[in-house]
């Protein structure tokens, strides 16, 4: 990755083009370019500036209306200077957005309306976001094999599993205070959680770097260091300056920081301080993720957003490095944050459409059967569907009880209904315990029932 191109220094641009002030007020130059993007210089110095002035003063037209609009963070970077951010109009419209969608209610249309339906699909969510986040640092185990590694709670043959389960049990633990405080000890849990028995030195799980650590951040492809972080003997401070920061004991004073701003500031924050020898971005997400929850965005507890950073992982790096390189702007990682909270939450609704139709295609079959559809729940049901799908799959009632987050005999008995009562699996002896199968004439089935 390359670092992006340092913006040329506004007090010299305007030393320099003393001249061009009057020209660029006229102007009406706005805090993003004439698309209404926040660019960074990178970018900008690529495009054609207007006729009567040249890039620099445009660049400079637009940093003085930032500055004009910027409020301030409770942090400093490594040099002592304060972060900042912007609030731009579709910020703002994106922000409204989450606030009626992820805070808000689904449709009842939807399944996950069904608060005993919540558990299958919160389940489903914490499997995607672990593995995700997982695979987002470099584990290789495939999307399948990991579920299969969940649902059934076997040991992590390698690294890679075991940074799954991790993330799991981190999520989980997420769950358990979603409703608390958060402390430095907190956070140094939730890192040990992250990182247990995948470290080169274990001892470093749930520790602060130290000095000698010497930890950078480095591109593995170019070689290029890409941040510095602060030095290690400041992070005890920073880390109780981020803590508070999340509980909402310290802010700047008069500037109201809208809920998911706070969450997004917390993920970049934690980042870019790196507290840890290793681990910090799957410990900055987490974070996130607990103060949406712990701010009243419910939803965010059934999103993925570590799928949607997979897809452009350079993204959500340049957005780190446009913050650094233009004078601490958050603004930047903000955006790009948004971004991809909107798109996991648009792709959550599309999830549910397509679990609600195939819900409604199962029990549609049913209809003729005997009044069989009222008879199974939306487990059975959802079991039903991808059963029709795939002919002699097996299912197994510890797979069933941790894919639904149920009591085993729950499961057990979810699946013998299926099996002794409506003929709709076939049940075999594995071992000690009873394994199900749906048989290649699942359809015929159905209909004699």
């Amino acid at each position: 990755m390359k670092i992006p191109v340092t913006p040329p220094d506004l007090d010299q641009i305007i030393k320099a083009n003393l001249d061009v002030l009057p020209k660029i007020f006229q102007m009406n130059i706005g805090p993003t370019d004439n698309k209404g993007r926040y660019l960074h210089w990178d970018k900008l110095r690529h495009l054609s500036p207007p006729e009567t002035i040249g890039i620099e003063e445009l660049w400079a037209g637009i940093k003085i209306q930032r500055s004009l609009l910027s409020k301030n963070l409770p942090f400093l970077n490594k040099s002592g200077d304060g972060f900042k951010f912007c609030i731009i109009d579709s910020m703002q419209k994106d922000l409204h957005w989450l606030d009626l969608n992820a805070a808000g209610t689904i449709s009842a249309d939807k399944p996950m309306i069904n608060t005993n339906m919540q558990g299958t699909y919160l389940i489903s969510s914490l499997f995607e976001e672990a593995i995700n986040s997982s695979q987002l640092e470099g584990a290789v185990t495939t999307r399948n094999v990991a579920k299969e590694m969940l649902r059934q709670r076997r040991g992590p043959k390698d690294k890679s599993e075991q940074m799954i389960l991790n993330n799991y049990h981190a999520m989980q633990f997420i769950r358990d205070f979603k409703t608390e405080a958060i402390t430095p000890s907190f956070i140094l849990e939730l890192h040990r959680i992250l990182t247990e028995k995948t470290l080169k030195n274990p001892d470093k799980a749930g520790v602060l770097r130290l000095e000698e650590d010497d930890i950078e951040v480095v591109d593995t492809m170019t070689n290029t260091v890409l941040h510095v972080p602060p030095k290690a003997s400041d992070l005890e401070k920073r880390l109780d300056i981020l803590c508070d920061f999340a509980n909402k004991i310290l802010d700047v004073k008069g500037v109201f920081i809208h809920p998911v701003v706070r969450a997004i500031a917390l993920h970049f924050m934690l980042a870019y301080d790196h507290p840890f020898v290793d681990g910090n971005g799957r410990t900055a997400r987490a974070l996130f993720y607990w103060s949406m929850v712990n701010q009243g965005y419910w939803l965010a507890e059934f999103i993925s957003i570590s799928r949607i950073l997979k897809q452009a992982p350079v993204q959500y790096g340049k957005a780190f490095l446009y913050t650094e390189t233009d004078g601490n702007d958050v603004t930047y990682f903000i955006i790009h944050q948004l971004e991809v909270i909107k798109k996991a939450i648009s792709d959550l609704h599309l999830y549910l459409e397509k679990k609600t139709k195939g819900i409604t295609q199962a029990q549609d079959m049913l209809q003729d059967a005997k009044n069989l559809g009222k008879k199974l729940n939306f487990r059975q049901l959802a079991l039903l569907r991808h059963a029709l799908k795939h002919p002699g799959f097996t299912y197994k009632i510890n797979e069933h009880k941790n894919s639904h987050g149920i009591s085993y005999e729950t499961a057990r008995k979810d699946l013998l209904f299926m099996s002794d009562n409506t003929k709709l699996l076939v049940k075999f002896k594995a071992g000690k315990s009873f394994v199900f199968m749906s048989p290649p004439n699942l359809e015929e089935r159905i209909k004699k029932q």
